[in-house]
């Protein structure tokens, strides 16, 4: 099975690149533990998209911890990185979105895969209940959905971005994705469009699992993107709009999973001790070894 993590993003709001930031009590990344979670429930294809300059760091920093007949690929997300045809040649400083990071790996991966954001932790039951749809799922062209409660994704630093769900039954019918939602005197809200929240709504923490046939989709949604025109400088191609995409044309049935998982990110820079914190109360209980991996010759 697959793995897929998202590490390209810039971390504008944390302020540095938060991906290589050592949060655990050995200094080790917040993706790490997302690697090591998956690995203990069969996973044994490690991608990660990245930004250019940082393959070859990630790349030797990955390959000695990971264990004997695990595979690597560590890919740079690019903003020329586009489909046949298609060309940019405006001003632009980050590339086109979770969805363009995903279509990066359509070179490597040709099954099922699950893919993750790298700031964020999911949780071990997330990867169990995944891998069990994988396997339920084996030869149908099923996507998955592992959803998280909105009141426990929340920041107590700032608004947060969530793709909050619609589903009929354990189906998924939408995500709609709200840009700044936090939490007020008054309740949860959208601050963006006003909308208000029980906290109880179920989200997308970009925790999908994905079929091949999602590459042929992005290539399409690339391609009409670019030809609209429209805020080329900093509109982004969603991974969720995507998939939503595919459920509107009937291409794609998403089932929604239970996480069953703790979540935290670090969306900001506070955001960090408490990442910290955790991570060091799951270690000292023995949810994790520690070094998490065992002795690296670098």
């Amino acid at each position: 099975m697959i793995l897929l993590l998202m590490a390209a993003g810039k971390g504008s709001r944390y302020g540095k690149l938060k991906q290589f930031d050592g949060l655990g009590p050995e200094e080790e990344f917040l993706m790490e533990f997302s690697i090591y979670d998956a690995l203990q429930n069969d996973f044994d294809h490690i991608v990660v998209i990245t930004q250019k300059n940082n393959v070859d760091f990630l790349r030797d920093y990955l390959s000695p911890r990971l264990p004997d007949g695990i595979r690597l690929d560590v890919l740079a997300q690019q903003l020329e990185d586009l489909p046949a045809g298609i060309e940019f040649d405006g001003e632009r400083a980050k590339p086109w979105g979770t969805a363009h990071a995903v279509w990066t790996a359509r070179e490597v991966i040709d099954a099922p895969f699950v893919v993750i954001n790298a700031d964020d932790y999911y949780g071990k039951n997330a990867y169990r209940n995944a891998a069990q749809f994988i396997r339920s799922e084996d030869g149908s062209d099923a996507f998955g959905l592992v959803a998280y409660t909105l009141k426990d994704t929340l920041s107590e630093h700032g608004s947060v971005s969530r793709g909050v769900c619609e589903q009929e039954g354990d189906q998924l019918l939408s995500v709609v994705e709200r840009t700044k939602i936090q939490e007020q005197d008054n309740g949860i809200v959208d601050t963006d469009s006003g909308l208000t929240f029980t906290g109880e709504e179920l989200v997308s923490m970009n925790f999908w699992v994905c079929q091949p046939t999602i590459f042929d989709q992005i290539t399409k949604d690339l391609k009409a993107f670019i030809a609209q025109g429209d805020n080329l400088e900093r509109g982004e191609v969603y991974l969720p709009f995507v998939i939503q995409a595919m459920l509107k044309s009937q291409l794609a049935e998403v089932k929604v999973i239970p996480s069953e998982s703790l979540w935290f990110g670090v969306t900001y820079l506070d955001d960090k001790e408490k990442a910290m914190e955790k991570l060091q109360e799951m270690t000292g209980a023995g949810g994790y070894p520690s070094p998490l991996w065992p002795a690296v010759t670098v």
